[in-house]
């Protein structure tokens, strides 16, 4: 009997000790918004400074990214550098990472502002919105390191977790708690029509906010006693507000992702509505990145007493400290791993052969996130797949690499658009198609251009192995272009040019480009307004011959607004009319170059040195290839234009031409510019005259905004050469 009671009483106390250890759960609910989720993380920080322990963690949109990321043990000051060190601008685009492809591929990205890929005859599961996702699809996967199977969120990561998206195929709420969770992140935030939907089975699934915009429901289904969730919706529009289409558009997302809001709102015990005022979905700055995240941690910090008060509601007191498991770093975006062996999945016998030797692939290999990009890109840009993946599984003391391909392509187009104040609007559309698959992928690109200048292109590109890319070209020109002597327009011609090139030797290095090569080209002329001081020009029907040897070098950080690298560029042709002289003497030799380096000086200002000119030697020079300066870029009305400050269309300078320039960049924000450039130059028909001449000055002030679609902005300049001001407007890349 005594035996019996103390065993009861031992069973008690048991009890009673489980009861005291037991404390309630806590969930954290993240809502959508797009960029304005990013406060998410500044909420986050003062959650873990209270003290408060996270038992489950639910998201939708951006809140799921967020939420997903800490659920496998990115801490909130992690996740403040992960979200830093992003450029989202490249993120939410399907641009290519080109830093180790050609130069020309380069160019040609910061050519078009929309470039898609088509796979005719196919279902694409990426097909469905302006943006494929591939780059959020990359960031996910390497992010969620060790979390990349099919996995239960609530048994199998440090955090349970679920997020919410939404099937369009019955418009209903699909709430995610397994699966593939950079996949389940990457649906929930697919905004319609943006974004292209996750197909999973005979589901097509877009972004949760649709249904369940703030789920807390879910966290109280999972198990939470206590809520607190962190929202960035904000205040409701009234009839003044609905003047713009954006904010129509912004309306009709914000009255859809109310349906459980006000419910859900009402089941949080601590709700901290972040001020999310002037900023947007898509306001992914670096700035506004930074005000939002403060503004989370700001308004946490208010609801500071109810998170003290919260402990005891939850059973613990201050000496309490959260435990982290698995605590993850930025680490996972450059470890280096051993591959003990390559996959290939999707991908003909020839692909494979065709990486394993480009790249060396062989086990034994390192890899590391940097070498993965080289991988997929060359994936897509080579080979022509829609969609490459590299995924590492762990495998003994290493890694398994598996390389997966998506549909190939049929075809890449691009389109252009510009508009500035001496050719007002033009357009350029470019495809890009495999020819053949074969051991040494074969490519074409045809190009398009309408405006004041046509041009329509053909191109030829054989992938070698090696570093070497032989290419052929054809292109007509259609070329109507006014000539300026001292700032009034002296003439104006308007030609055909047939040019076809042969490349032998294209050989490629990262930035490095070399070619040697020869050139044809035939000039009619169609029409000639010239004026009583220019009616004698030489200007008659004839055709070229020249050799021609390049190199190029570009380790700038930006194309269009550098702070730091260099640019150079080397050029020596010689041209003939008979493959050896012109005019029945020796041929003309151009020797042209041009050196920029940027310098930071901060965060924000930099300053650019450049030394350009060109050299012309010879009996006979043609006029169409003489001396031309003036402008903002090498090469745009006629291929030997110079760039000048103060001139702004093309004038003709004596056959030797140098100029040296100065400019200062200030970057304002994060896309706004400021440019302040002088420059001198010295010019003369004879070598042996060059510094009898006087000097030529000129100097530009501009003001430049970054955007999708290119730069706007407008330059104002003086030169000694024109004697007038010059004011210049320019929307778009340019081509």
């Amino acid at each position: 009997m005594i035996l019996l009671m103390l065993t009861v009483s031992a069973c008690a106390m048991a009890q009673d000790s489980t009861v005291k250890k037991k404390r309630a759960k806590v969930a954290v609910v993240l809502s959508g918004g797009g960029a304005k989720g990013m406060a998410h993380i500044g909420a986050l920080k003062v959650i873990e400074r209270a003290g408060i322990p996270i038992d489950i963690i639910t998201g939708t949109s951006m809140g799921s990214i967020v939420g997903g990321l800490y659920a496998i043990g990115y801490n909130a000051h992690v996740l403040d550098s992960v979200v830093r060190v992003q450029d989202w601008s490249y993120v939410i685009s399907d641009r290519e990472n080109l830093s180790e492809q050609t130069l020309e591929d380069r160019r040609r990205q910061n050519t078009y502002f929309y470039t898609m890929g088509l796979t005719l005859g196919k279902k694409n599961q990426t097909d469905g919105g302006l943006i494929k996702g591939k780059n959020l699809a990359e960031l996910f996967y390497k992010l969620c390191e060790g979390y990349t199977d099919s996995l239960d969120f609530s048994r199998d990561l440090p955090i349970p977790f679920a997020c919410v998206a939404t099937n369009i195929i019955d418009n209903s709420e699909v709430d995610l708690h397994s699966g593939y969770l950079p996949q389940a992140m990457r649906a929930s935030m697919a905004i319609p029509a943006a974004f292209s939907p996750v197909r999973v089975g005979d589901k097509v699934l877009v972004d949760g906010g649709l249904r369940n915009n703030y789920p807390a429901d879910i966290a109280r289904e999972m198990g939470a006693d206590i809520i607190i969730g962190v929202t960035v919706q904000g205040a409701p529009k009234i009839a003044d507000d609905m003047g713009r289409t954006m904010s129509i558009l912004s309306q009709i997302i914000d009255v859809n992702c109310k349906n459980k809001y006000d419910d859900n709102l009402a089941i949080t015990d601590v709700p901290i509505r972040v001020n999310t005022t002037g900023y947007g979905a898509a306001s992914f700055t670096y700035n506004a990145i930074d005000t939002l995240i403060r503004r989370g941690e700001e308004e946490a910090m208010k609801h500071w007493d109810e998170l003290i008060a919260l402990k005891q509601r939850i059973g613990i007191d201050d000496s309490f400290v959260p435990v982290r498991l698995s605590p993850l770093s930025p680490d996972v975006m450059t470890e280096r791993k051993k591959v003990t062996s390559y996959v290939f999945e999707n991908m003909t016998p020839m692909d494979e052969r065709f990486l394993r030797r480009k790249f060396h692939l062989k086990a034994g290999d390192e890899i590391d996130p940097q070498r993965e990009q080289r991988l997929t890109t060359a994936m897509r840009v080579d080979l022509f797949y829609q969609t490459a993946e590299c995924r590492t599984v762990a495998d003994g003391d290493g890694v398994r690499v598996i390389l997966i391909a998506g549909n190939r392509k049929t075809s890449e187009v691009g389109a252009g658009f510009r508009y500035d104040l001496e050719e007002h609007a033009a357009v350029q559309f470019g495809a890009s198609f495999p020819l053949a698959e074969q051991s040494t992928p074969l490519d074409g690109t045809i190009t398009l251009r309408l405006g004041k200048r046509m041009k329509a292109r053909a191109e030829l590109t054989l992938h070698s192995l090696s570093k070497d890319r032989p290419k052929i070209s054809y292109t007509f020109s259609r070329n109507d272009v006014d000539i300026y002597i001292d700032g009034d327009r002296d003439y104006s011609i308007l030609y055909f040019q047939h040019q076809t090139e042969l490349t032998p030797l294209n050989f490629n290095v990262r930035n490095f480009n070399f070619t040697l090569g020869a050139r044809w080209d035939y000039l009619h002329y169609k029409d000639k307004l010239l004026s009583s001081r220019s009616s004698d020009l030489p200007l008659e029907n004839d055709h070229y011959i020249s050799y021609r040897a390049t190199v190029n070098y570009n380790s700038e950080n930006d194309w269009n607004f550098p702070s730091r690298g260099a640019r150079f560029k080397a050029e020596y042709a010689y041209m003939t009319d008979n493959f050896a002289q012109m005019g029945g003497k020796a041929g003309m030799s151009d020797l042209n170059a041009n050196w920029r380096m940027s310098f930071p000086i901060g965060n924000r200002l930099s300053i650019q040195p450049m030394a350009y000119g060109r050299m012309l030697f010879g009996a006979n020079i043609p006029l169409v290839f003489s001396n031309a300066v003036g402008g903002s870029w090498f090469g745009h009305y006629v291929e030997q234009q110079m760039p000048f400050p103060g001139i702004g269309y093309v004038e003709y300078v004596g056959r030797h031409f140098v100029a040296l320039q100065l400019q200062a960049q200030q970057r304002m924000g994060d896309k706004h510019y400021l440019q302040v450039a002088v420059a001198g130059a010295q010019q003369a028909p004879r070598l042996e005259e060059f510094l009898d001449h006087k000097t030529l000055l000129g100097a530009k002030i501009g003001y430049f905004y970054n955007t999708l679609v290119g730069p706007v902005g407008a330059t104002l300049g003086f030169s000694s050469k024109t004697r007038k001001a010059n004011f210049y407007i320019n929307l778009g890349f340019e081509f």
